[in-house]
């Protein structure tokens, strides 16, 4: 059964490996190729799985652990290579191995004959691979492996239409809203390492999942908790950032699906659940997540009421399930939260692919209603005083303001002292170079010095004094 349960995890990772390295090296496959290899990967996978799944229910296994070995080993610090499938992410793997598959074969038709067909299906077997070790790694330091394919392939995913600009600076600032939340993850493993002298669950946790109980408790805990949540909150598209996700509906409807609607913004929700008993140790944790769910929820409910396009409006439905997840994972609702994502990525992936035909739906039932069709919420609406409701509809233009919030607060002082790092640069090539010489020859030095060292940089000063150019 180990063996079986890597399968399914390194299944996808060798098709996106056959198909991305051929093409580096030449070999252009046709769609069928491509298509009848990406559908017999997720076939395969999808006949494991139930495999696995009818011997751990008939043998009562509630865990199936694979060592692999070690990355590296220095004195006390290891970096474990282990894969576990458990009651948490048996669900979750079988999930995405159907999501997946289904979004594989839909994606046939949506990108036929687009150049950037094989470049498509290396990224989704990619994303296949990323997402299946996040949910069956059995560390934190290797869940980081699988949380980084996946952010990386959502961006590039949202960027795939990379001709427009608009894709391009979308995919960009996805890209940086990551890299922040991402610091998160990294710094909190770090801290585990510190606190507990390791990241693997069973050293971390007694017991298996949901029963476990953490070891590490009181300010270690609180502090890997809040870190742990930062991370979450980036993935999850959690207020203050969730300013990415319109812009990540600029890339392909079904990438949108996969991504946004039912797993990639699930993987929050996830660590969270993974790091649960960690969060219950905490109180000031547990309650920083309800209170986060809670406030998302909300805005998403205003700000998709608000919304001028199916797509935009659906993430936002998106973004308010899963405040409601975070506010059940902070109350200790393990089995409740878990049974949410899953039905949640369900629906979504649903929504998405049936965006344009639901439009024609909608209209064509508008339409023999007369124009009649009755509004929803508004019961709800007339509760508010009209003043009221007038400055909730402009806050909801607007997003709650949380771009302008990061671009002030976060981006800008980034970008500045990006300037003046610039500027020091600058004035050092300068002084090295001297004033006298031609510009190319300033520029061509400039760039030169541009990649050694200070003690590099005071060498070839010293030469260029005594050359004769």
């Amino acid at each position: 059964m180990e063996k079986i349960s890597a399968l399914i995890v390194f299944l996808p990772g060798l098709v996106a490996a056959t198909l991305g390295l051929g093409w580096l090296l030449g070999w252009k496959p046709g769609e069928r190729t491509v298509a009848r290899m990406t559908s017999s990967c997720y076939l395969l996978a999808g006949v494991a799985v139930v495999a696995l799944l009818g011997w751990m229910l008939q043998t009562g296994q509630h865990e199936v652990r694979l060592s692999l070995g070690y990355w590296f080993e220095l004195e006390e610090y290891r970096f474990p290579l282990v894969l576990l499938i458990d009651r948490l992410s048996m669900p979750l793997v079988a999930l995405s191995v159907l999501l997946v598959g289904v979004i594989g074969a839909f994606s046939v038709s949506y990108v036929h004959r687009d150049e950037g067909f094989l470049r498509f299906f290396v990224l989704l077997n990619l994303f296949g691979f990323g997402i299946l070790l996040l949910f069956t790694a059995g560390s934190f330091d290797l869940m980081i492996a699988g949380w980084e394919l996946v952010g990386l392939t959502s961006v590039l995913l949202i960027g795939f239409f990379q001709f427009r600009n608009d894709p391009v600076r979308s995919a960009l600032r996805v890209f940086l809203t990551y890299r922040i939340c991402d610091i998160g993850l990294l710094t909190g493993v770090a801290m585990l390492h510190h606190f507990a002298g390791t990241g693997s669950f069973d050293q971390l946790f007694t017991g298996p999942w949901p029963n476990g109980i953490s070891l590490l408790t009181g300010t270690g805990a609180m502090i890997v908790g809040a870190l742990f949540l930062l991370a979450a909150m980036g993935k999850a598209a959690q207020v203050p950032f969730s300013g990415w996700l319109p812009r990540a509906m600029e890339g392909p409807t079904p990438s949108s699906a996969i991504f946004y609607g039912a797993l990639s913004v699930h993987a929050g929700a996830y660590l969270l659940l993974r790091a649960q008993p960690l969060i219950a140790s905490s109180l000031v944790v547990s309650a920083a997540v309800v209170t986060i769910g809670i406030v998302t929820a909300i805005h998403g409910t205003m700000v998709g009421r608000a919304c001028a396009d199916a797509k935009t409006a659906i993430g936002y439905a998106a973004m308010s399930q899963l405040g409601i997840i975070f506010v059940e994972i902070g109350l200790g609702l393990k089995w409740i939260a878990l049974t949410h994502i899953t039905g949640h990525a369900v629906v979504r992936t649903l929504q998405f692919l049936r965006a344009p035909s639901m439009l024609h739906d909608h209209h064509r039932l508008h339409a023999a209603a007369g124009g009649h069709l009755g509004e929803t919420g508004a019961h709800f609406e007339m509760l508010l005083p009209a003043s009221l409701r007038v400055w909730l509809y402009r806050l909801a233009i607007e997003r709650g303001h949380h771009d302008t919030m990061l671009d002030r607060c976060i981006v800008a002082p980034v970008i500045r002292l990006a300037g003046q790092m610039e500027m020091i640069e600058e004035r050092l090539a300068n002084s090295i170079i001297g004033p006298a010489r031609p510009e190319h020859e300033r520029l061509a030095i400039r760039n030169g010095l541009r990649s050694i060292g200070k003690s590099g940089r005071v060498a070839l000063g010293h030469k260029l004094e005594n050359a004769d150019v």
